[in-house]
């Protein structure tokens, strides 16, 4: 196994993971972004971005590769595809055992990001990006005067439901119980718009169209009746996990998972930040993802030169 020694080691190339890349290695930090995955993170399956400043609409994989272009002007070692067995947060150095590599850090940046909850029913995977999406603030633009479907009853659904109606001609909000679980304040504003239809007491056992999405298949729980919803678009929002399977709670996470940082981005390990969606933030979009991504490699940075000092 090759060992690699790096200043800083930032688990996760999407846009949280480069903007870390960049900011540490212009902070004169030798470098490295590690993936499991191949580099872009979620952005690269996006269609298109229309709310990143400077960009105006641009697709998402060509956001992302500008993201790693310009994290390539200042020789950030890339790692895409790496199949992880280990991780030590604790240790000094830190230590990431992949099947190839050993890597050595002074400091890890964790930008693993964070899936959405499927719903794990025929048809959702294949047309993801082609009618079934996880993000309204993202795509809900694209879906002007069309006709849609959420699936969920909590807070994130409701207020997404109702972001959509901004454009869609119709929104389904299709909820496996009989009420919403969202606060009551939002339920009361959802109950007073127009463009929302509540389907309470279903699920969606299958999705279906031709190119895109024209139809979800909808069954109630309580008197077993299936029946065809069409639809242009679908938007699950049961919820979504942390993707931090490989930390075994060496680090400090909420109760949904989450890590929990301070505003530098700081965990409750010495040298360890995490960034982007992985962590307890009240909002994940790319251009969050990037900031978080700045302010905690600067701190990274600094954490590294602490280190040096302690030696002279």
């Amino acid at each position: 196994m090759q060992v690699k020694d790096f200043d800083i080691v930032i688990l996760g190339g999407g846009p949280a993971g480069f903007s870390a890349a960049i900011y540490a290695s212009r902070g004169a930090a030798t470098t490295a972004i590690v993936d499991v995955n191949m580099l872009g993170g979620q952005p690269s399956n996006y269609l298109e971005l229309e709310n990143y400043p400077g960009f105006g609409k641009i697709g998402g994989f060509d956001m992302m590769e500008k993201f790693e272009e310009h994290a390539d002007m200042f020789g950030v070692e890339k790692f895409p595809m790496q199949e992880i067995e280990s991780i030590d947060l604790i240790s000094n150095p830190k230590i990431i055992k992949t099947k190839e590599f050993e890597f050595r850090a002074k400091s890890i940046i964790v930008a693993t990001g964070a899936k959405p909850m499927k719903l794990n029913v025929p048809g959702e995977l294949e047309y993801v990006g082609r009618g079934v999406s996880y993000c309204a603030v993202c795509d809900g633009a694209f879906y002007k005067d069309k006709i849609v479907a959420v699936v969920g009853g909590g807070n994130s659904a409701v207020e997404e439901a109702m972001y959509l109606t901004k454009f869609a001609s119709k929104v389904y909000l299709i909820h496996r119980r009989d009420e919403l679980r969202a606060d009551k304040i939002v339920q009361e504003r959802a109950f007073k718009n127009d463009k929302l239809e509540f389907v309470y007491d279903s699920v969606v056992t299958e999705i279906t169209g031709e190119d895109l999405v024209n139809c979800a298949i909808i069954k109630n729980v309580k008197t077993a009746n299936v029946s065809e919803l069409k639809i242009d678009g679908i938007f699950p929002y049961i919820g979504i996990l942390p993707n931090v399977d490989y930390f075994n709670g060496q680090v400090a996470q909420d109760q949904k998972g989450f890590i929990i940082t301070d505003e530098t981005m700081k965990t409750s390990i010495e040298g360890v930040y995490a960034i982007g969606d992985v962590r307890n933030t009240p909002l994940r979009q790319v251009i969050t993802a990037a900031s978080d991504g700045a302010v905690g490699a600067v701190y990274a940075v600094r954490y590294v030169e602490t280190l040096e000092e302690v030696r002279v």
